[in-house]
């Protein structure tokens, strides 16, 4: 039997890890800043080493973009030193690590999907400290599966998808941008994913950099119209706009689109489209 330790259990990604661990036979333990500190490295090795903790899903992530700007601090106390803790506690235990990283490494303006070898550039606070963990990961020399998503929603939480739902049931018109492009994830696709890495072991001898989302792109524009009509919020006029009329602290990446190749051949990943996905999702929503 497995010990996995789950961080960042609340959000979204790991309330969707915390539904698969119930149906396991191997022990998860599910945890947030009330129950385990993760800027705290002695805690963290007691977590980690006491407990014999064989698999780390790190889903904790400072990731309020703006807000990143004006307290960066606290972004790189949670995406940055948090993770070495982590990355180091499974290097003295011999565990493996699993961290969730995301799209904005990348600058965002490529033509092509971003494969895990192309040159990272982020654009703002978020972006940078987010790669200063995936750094502390791969210095500690702990064995590590590093996956990068994009655009994550879900049934938990604040998300895109929440919100077009609130404001198209609300509001008679609506504007949304179309100049950024890339895929809705589905949290509980890659909780799927990582859930079936862990459960068969696959994870051993495989570490690496890894991207996952889901398949198709679109824009946001396209997205919050396929959540309207899923809805049944057709009262609701979506216009696309640009970028340039909702400013932002930081600039955000126009292309977020990844490369899925690398995790599904090495995996044997099935990835449904993006579609399929949302249409799940607010099945599940409606359940909750």
């Amino acid at each position: 039997m497995r010990r996995i330790l789950v961080t960042g259990a609340n959000g979204q990604l790991g309330s969707a890890m915390r539904l698969l661990g119930a149906t396991s036979r191997n022990e998860y333990r599910f945890t947030d800043v009330a129950e385990l500190d993760i800027t705290d490295e002695e805690a963290v090795r007691r977590a980690v080493c006491d407990g014999r903790i064989d698999v780390i899903v790190n889903c904790a992530a400072y990731t309020n973009v703006d807000r990143a700007e004006e307290d960066e601090a606290t972004a790189d106390r949670i995406n940055r030193l948090a993770v070495g803790n982590l990355a180091r506690a499974a290097a003295a235990a011999d565990a493996t690590l699993i961290h969730v990283s995301t799209d904005y490494v990348f600058s965002g303006d490529a033509n092509r999907p971003y494969n895990e070898m192309c040159e990272t550039h982020p654009l703002g606070v978020y972006g940078r400290t987010k790669l200063a963990g995936e750094a502390e990961v791969e210095h500690s020399g702990c064995k590590s599966l590093i996956i990068r998503t994009a655009w994550l929603y879900s049934e938990f939480g604040h998300n895109f998808l929440k919100t077009m739902l609130r404001l198209t049931a609300e509001r008679d018109r609506l504007t949304v941008v179309f100049d950024q492009t890339g895929t809705p994830t589905y949290a509980g696709d890659l909780a799927r994913t990582i859930f079936d890495i862990v459960e068969s072991g696959a994870y051993a001898g495989r570490e690496g950099v890894y991207h996952f989302s889901n398949e198709g792109v679109c824009s946001w524009y396209d997205f919050a119209h396929a959540i309207a009509a899923e809805a049944g919020h057709t009262q609701c006029t979506i216009e696309p706009c640009h970028s340039s009329e909702y400013p932002s602290k930081v600039e955000r990446p126009a292309y977020s689109v990844l490369d899925k190749s690398k995790i599904k051949t090495t995996f044997g990943v099935g990835i449904p489209h993006w579609m399929e996905s949302l249409k799940v999702c607010m099945k599940n929503l409606k359940n909750l």
